[in-house]
């Protein structure tokens, strides 16, 4: 059971050093059937994170979207991009047990994947387990509804 909206599509970017991960999760997400967008990279070609962090967070935002995907070198790059935006809580994850984490405690709607730090499958387990996690509320609703300037 998924926890997002996926009547929603998924909206997925990465700059050039997250394709080939990016590219891997297309896939996962395509054999599960579900709608996505793909803002971008379409190559390994040099790029800046920035021109495809903005428009996933946008489209986040904008509640157009069930939740984003954004993959960089070390995610950094990514997270504090989409952090920019007031309604978006994007989490970097390097491991099931922190995309479980982001969901459970953060409410996070945005996924950071540090593609060059991760196993070959575990961005795959890490979406499915962001996908499939629902928010605690509670005291970290509290903690949550505090984040926004």
């Amino acid at each position: 059971m998924y926890v997002f909206n996926l009547k929603k599509p998924i909206a997925i970017g990465a700059d050039h050093a997250g394709f080939d991960c990016k590219e891997d999760l297309v896939s996962f997400i395509e054999a599960k059937g579900l709608k996505y967008k793909d803002f971008g990279t379409f190559s390994r070609d040099s790029v800046d994170y920035p021109d495809f962090a903005h428009p996933v967070a946008s489209a986040v935002e904008s509640g157009e979207y069930a939740f984003g995907i954004l993959l960089c070198g070390s995610a950094n790059g990514v997270a504090i991009t989409a952090n920019k935006h007031q309604h978006i809580r994007a989490a970097i994850c390097w491991g099931e047990e922190l995309a479980e984490l982001a969901r459970k405690h953060n409410n996070a709607n945005i996924i950071c994947i540090p593609a060059r730090f991760i196993t070959d499958g575990l961005a795959e387990k890490m979406l499915d387990t962001f996908m499939n996690t629902e928010f605690e509320g509670g005291r970290h609703e509290r903690r949550v509804e505090k984040i926004s300037c």
